[in-house]
């Protein structure tokens, strides 16, 4: 049974700086994909960012130059360092590992709750 764990959420004032760090286990295969997505209030969940296991990063534009995401392939573990982070930033931020064994599937943690306050 694969597991994905997040950590490191928390309460923050504007200007300040979180990490995120997310381990996927219980599984052999690297995943492909790994990736943080958020959800506020009244919202519908977004990509904030995605890398894959060659380092392909992508970023949604409200993020660009504020975070920065990182992995470790050995670990399975990906990292979402934020800066600058401002109230809009305010959610749950869920990790998502994509494990390629003849199709994709997606697995997900149970969410982190990430507070800015202004």
């Amino acid at each position: 049974q694969v597991r994905v764990v997040e950590s490191g959420g928390g309460l923050v004032q504007a200007g300040g700086s979180l990490r995120l760090s997310c381990a996927a286990s219980g599984t052999s295969f690297s995943a492909n994909v790994m990736g943080w997505y958020r959800q506020a209030p009244g919202k519908q969940r977004e990509l904030v960012a995605t890398i894959t296991s060659g380092g392909m990063t992508n970023y949604a534009d409200s993020v660009k130059g504020r975070f920065t995401i990182s992995r470790d392939n050995a670990k399975n573990t990906v990292y979402l360092q934020m800066n600058s982070l401002k109230p809009e930033d305010t959610a749950v931020y869920y990790c998502n590992a994509r494990i390629m064994v003849l199709r994709p599937y997606d697995y997900w943690g149970q969410g982190t709750q990430v507070t800015v306050s202004s």
